[in-house]
């Protein structure tokens, strides 16, 4: 990134961020007439907390919704503003999910925005998170550590495939959303995290 490109980088960041900061849970559990997915579970906007009101439908739509802002983003500001535009707006994507402005910053956990992020940057790190991910919520039938686990993989995947610059980025997503996940990780460490099929309405997560 150079000087001249810079004030693109901005433009583009900050569309990625609008974009991001859309809170599909929120408004699609509202339109729905559904409790307040805040006030649920672990308080969370994502599509795993949608899914603790039974509503497998709108669980999937936020799931889809969240990934497919990324993913916009990153082809917007490709469109908008090059390569390094593609860049900011995924990053500024990924931070509006995480610390949505309308939501006095307090936002979901990042995992569906990471994919689609991830496929508008390079979509064979889609197949790598998705068969990190499946292996090991077959293994450990954890989501959380599934998730933690798929982020590392999809790194190092688009590295090797030499999309240099996208995993730079990606990595500092990957840790921006362990740290969302921190309790996730004290509750895997000391045993008490829930397992795929026996999470309940009030769980955290």
């Amino acid at each position: 990134m150079t000087a001249e490109t810079l004030p693109m980088a901005i433009l583009a960041l900050a569309l990625g961020y609008l974009l991001g900061s859309i809170p599909f849970g929120l408004l699609l559990t509202r339109k729905a007439g559904t409790a307040d997915i805040r006030t649920i579970g672990s308080g969370n906007i994502g599509a795993t907390n949608v899914l603790r009101t039974g509503r497998k439908d709108l669980a999937a739509l936020t799931l889809l919704g969240d990934a497919l802002k990324g993913t916009a983003a990153v082809l917007l500001g490709a469109a908008l503003f090059g390569h390094d535009g593609a860049l900011a707006a995924g990053f500024g994507a990924f931070i509006g999910h995480i610390f949505p402005v309308w939501l006095k910053f307090r936002g979901g956990k990042g995992v569906a925005t990471f994919i689609g992020v991830t496929l508008g940057f390079a979509w064979p790190g889609v197949l790598a998170f998705a068969f990190a991910w499946l292996t090991v919520a077959y293994v450990t039938r954890f989501s959380s550590l599934a998730a933690l686990v798929a982020s590392v993989v999809t790194v190092a995947a688009i590295w090797i495939f030499g999309y240099r610059p996208e995993a730079a980025v990606l990595a500092v997503l990957a840790a921006l959303l362990w740290a969302k996940h921190h309790e996730n990780i004290r509750r895997l460490m000391a045993g008490t995290e829930g397992k795929i099929g026996k999470d309940k309405i009030g769980a955290k997560g």
